[in-house]
């Protein structure tokens, strides 16, 4: 169906194409209707021979690459679908508006969505930030502050006008975030701390209250690993963030069959509300 971008068939030398047909895994037949997993146990970052046929051309070759694991597949996955994404917004906006997707809420995340966000999107109108499937951390006030600068002063050097702005480090133009069900702990957080700041709007699915400070601990014979809540996070009423579900200002759900055809409905709708709210600003 595809060459994964930087897998096993990702390179110069093979001549394996979306469309062909992988016959054997060293010399023994993938049969039509049985599992062809068994075929690849135990052979990571081994050489694996693979037997490949041409439907258009008919011919048949052997070409031997280095398997890798799931973990590494699994890799490679999330930074297609980060890049599809991308593609995506691009494409509906026409090259206005921005993503980055915010992968956890830890340090390594927030130093790659800040190069992102100040970097490849530097000049774009806006910036769509997803959140969806992060399993937390603690981040919520990093992130939320960093979307929510201020412009309050114009670089003009002698002859240019606005040759850039001030503040340098955070973002001042408009942002949008995208949740779902998937989103958890310090993920409840942030939405949550955008919100509070008044800084922009959210798109997607509810979230479930999961938002409270957890001390991780494992036993000493790696049997059990277990979380302890230790401080609970209360909004500016008093009420708890556990338990308490955070709706987004746009729901919207994703259908399955249009999900499988490579669409993302609720990616569609933020840069809806995104290219709405630009040009009622103008």
């Amino acid at each position: 169906m595809e060459i994964l971008k930087k897998g096993p068939f990702d390179n110069a030398k093979s001549k394996l194409k979306a469309g062909m047909v992988l016959e054997k895994i060293d010399g023994i037949e993938i049969l039509e209707g049985e599992d062809w997993f068994p075929l690849m146990n135990h052979k990571v970052g081994k050489p694996v021979l693979v037997s490949i046929y041409d439907p258009a051309s008919g011919e048949r070759w052997d070409e031997k690459v280095k398997a890798i694991d799931r973990r590494q597949e699994y890799e490679l996955f999330y930074k297609r679908w980060v890049e599809n994404r991308r593609k995506e917004t691009d494409s509906l906006s026409g090259g206005r508006i921005g993503y980055v997707h915010v992968r956890g809420m830890n340090s390594n995340s927030f130093r790659k969505v800040y190069s992102e966000v100040l970097g490849r999107n530097y000049n774009k109108e806006a910036i769509i930030v997803d959140t969806r499937f992060n399993g937390g951390g603690w981040l919520h006030d990093d992130l939320a502050t960093f979307l929510d600068g201020k412009k309050y002063a114009n670089f003009c050097p002698r002859g240019h006008e606005n040759y850039g702005s001030e503040p340098l480090h955070k973002w001042h133009k408009p942002s949008i975030v995208l949740i779902s069900e998937g989103n958890y702990s310090d993920a409840h957080g942030f939405p949550f701390a955008y919100r509070a700041m008044g800084v922009g709007k959210t798109v997607g699915m509810p979230i479930a209250g999961t938002m409270t400070a957890v001390w991780w601990e494992g036993l000493q014979d790696n049997s059990l690993y277990f979380g302890i809540p230790q401080i609970g996070i209360k909004d500016m009423s008093g009420d708890y963030l556990e338990n308490k579900q955070f709706e987004p200002d746009v729901k919207v759900s994703q259908d399955f069959d249009v999900v499988i055809t490579g669409r993302d409905q609720q990616l569609e709708k933020a840069v809806e509300v995104m290219l709405e709210d630009l040009d009622a600003d103008e």
